[in-house]
């Protein structure tokens, strides 16, 4: 037997593993089974190049637990280890047998080890009290060794009795660490961390991992049940997914995984972190923003690489010019598929828009690579549900719909509810009206009109559609100059929480008699600041600025102007503007209630 001390500074190593190294405590199960794992493959390694003689037999890893005496075992059928090589690996806790082996033996297939075998190992202290090591080297002729450490920089290494080649971890857990005793904890972590592994492992003699998930598989092998079933294995209760992205690439980065376009039926059910990182079929984290750029945060799936780099803990990413390379990898995917998609079956495309509107605009504003890609598949829709391609949309309104600056003047709708009146005054001019109703579309407008060339985007209930080239309309008032302006000092009255612009226009009889609109810059200014904090107090405090448009050609001003009983006069005009108001919903409060109770007297008079 061998007694000795471990050759490193292990008074401050102990109290780090236990807790620092570590920001979970559950992870210990994903390095120690990550070993184990190494070990088998290791194994499979050499027997593929002739190093290791005899039969494999089956390669499994077996957890267990000994509630009665405490204790929680990994056990595995890997290449095992001679006492030298504990004491090497063991008790030299920075030398990486991992990294040794790789390279020796790189460029095998079999080689993909995971991690560092010393720290994964010391991960162990941090739940217990005494660890034992049993182990046999796959060597013929090897000696079985067991080796023990209590936490302290003093351990036992000593010959023991072991039919099986390969290491069982004993771990005797602290008080603070039962927790780990109970089945369900075992399996939740398993689970999460396990889930892929390549080899089989078993806990309660039920298997629980799938060793070939369909990201490791070729994408010929693969049909389209076989992606739907993966989806579900990842998301047990989502909806099946639009379409996916089988990512595969070996250089100059290696690179494999699904993304799945998820369905998404309004803005609020967005769902980001969906997307595992995985390494070598090890789950690392969900935290993936370094990785994947920020717009595809929307995506789920798997993406599975060992060349990103990793701190111990595996949960943080660090900078690397391997990461910005896969990250410019993946728009590039994505954006190729989007466009495979429009070109191949644009029906299809156009009915998964309003799940992948949201994909879409986000990456516009955000990445302009993808902006580039994505004018030759971004779509808007119109109110009758026609779709149109930014080129599209720009030659069907060449000849109406621009402003005295000249540029291109895309018609939208947030509400087309709420904002019917002006939708249909709009069709009638011959104008093409797109909906923009999602929670991203305020940014995204903001956004892209500083990005496309002498386009401007203007809210159909907005003032500035009357500086569109009209030519239905003269704009003659049939009013002479002095009823106009009787017209005028009638709307013009003051409103608490509103600035009033009132005018006097010819429009045609069959429009309304009172349009109310809002400058299209203040209106946004004031939307942005509903949702938004700093300088938008200011603005969300500003009173709204209303241009009310009085329609001189409508009939019912003849009638007005002859009223002779002013008081009725003022009231009829006062709710002429009211409903104008209320269509643009800024109807509230007690100019609200004032409405109410004076169309309830008029309607008595």
């Amino acid at each position: 037997m061998q007694k000795g001390n471990i050759r490193v500074q292990t008074e401050n190593i102990f109290p780090i593993i236990k807790k620092f190294l570590y920001s979970e405590h559950d992870i210990f199960i994903r390095e120690l089974v990550s070993n184990a794992v190494d070990a088998t493959q290791k194994l499979k390694t050499l027997s593929s190049i002739g190093e290791m003689k005899g039969e494999l037999g089956e390669l499994r890893i077996d957890i267990k637990i000994d509630k009665e005496n405490k204790i929680l075992s990994i056990s595995d059928r890997g290449i095992g280890m001679t006492g030298e090589e504990v004491d090497k690996y063991l008790n030299q806790v920075a030398f990486s047998g991992a990294e040794e082996f790789l390279e020796k033996y790189k460029g095998q297939n079999e080689a993909s080890i995971i991690g560092h075998f010393g720290l994964g190992f010391y991960s162990s202290f941090m739940v217990s009290n005494k660890v034992e090591v049993l182990t046999k080297s796959f060597r013929e002729e090897a000696v079985p060794v067991r080796w023990e450490c209590d936490g302290s920089p003093e351990f036992i290494l000593e010959e023991t009795n072991k039919e099986d080649r390969g290491t069982s971890i004993l771990m005797h857990l602290n008080e603070e660490s039962i927790e780990f005793l109970e089945s369900e904890r075992i399996r939740t972590v398993l689970q999460k961390f396990c889930k892929f592994l390549p080899v089989p492992i078993f806990f309660e003699d039920k298997q629980i991992n799938n060793p070939s998930p369909a990201w490791t598989k070729k994408p010929s092998d693969l049909t389209t049940e076989d992606y739907q079933n993966f989806y579900k294995e990842l998301y047990p209760f989502s909806e099946p997914p639009l379409f996916w992205i089988h990512l595969n690439v070996d250089y100059p980065f290696n690179l494999t995984g699904i993304l799945y376009f998820p369905k998404i039926k309004q803005s609020y059910e967005i769902q980001k972190d969906k997307i595992q990182l995985y390494s070598n079929q090890v789950f690392v984290t969900d935290e993936v923003k370094d990785i994947v750029p920020e717009f595809l945060m929307l995506l789920h799936g798997v993406i599975d690489s060992p060349d990103i780099p990793l701190n111990v803990s595996r949960s943080y990413l660090q900078g690397d010019p391997n990461v910005r390379k896969i990250n410019a990898h993946i728009t590039k995917k994505v954006a190729d598929k989007l466009e495979e998609i429009f070109n191949k079956d644009r029906k299809s495309f156009e009915e998964k828009w309003e799940s992948l509107g949201l994909f879409v605009k986000y990456g516009m504003m955000t990445d302009d690579k993808f902006l580039e890609k994505a004018n030759k598949f971004f779509v808007m829709e119109d109110t009758a549900g026609k779709f149109y391609t930014n080129e599209e949309y720009k030659i069907a309104t060449e000849t109406l719909q621009k402003n005295k600056d000249g540029k291109q003047v895309v018609l939208y709708t947030t509400n087309p509810i709420q904002q019917d009146v002006f939708i249909q005054q709009a069709i009638k001019k011959g104008y093409i009206v797109v909906k923009m109703e999602t929670l991203v579309d305020a940014s995204f407008i903001n956004s892209i009109e500083m990005k496309l060339e002498n386009t401007q985007f203007v809210r159909v209930d907005s003032d500035i559609t009357e500086n569109l080239i009209d030519k239905s309309e003269n704009n003659e008032s049939v009013l002479s100059k002095e009823e106009a302006e009787k017209l005028k000092t009638l709307f013009d009255k003051p409103l608490e929480g509103m600035q009033l612009n009132v005018e006097v226009k010819g429009l045609s009889e069959d429009s309304n008699p009172v349009t109310a609109t809002r400058p299209e810059l203040m209106r946004r200014m004031k939307d942005m600041a509903a949702i938004g904090g700093g300088m938008s107090a200011w603005y969300a405090s500003m009173p709204d600025e209303v241009n009310l448009t009085i329609n001189g050609n409508h009939p019912i001003f003849k009638n007005i102007l002859k009223e002779a009983n002013q008081e009725k006069q003022e009231k009829i005009v006062r709710n002429l503007a009211d409903l104008a108001l209320l269509s643009q919903g800024l109807l509230t409060g007690n100019n609200l209630t004032s409405f109410i109770s004076r169309s309830v007297e008029l309607m008595n008079a």
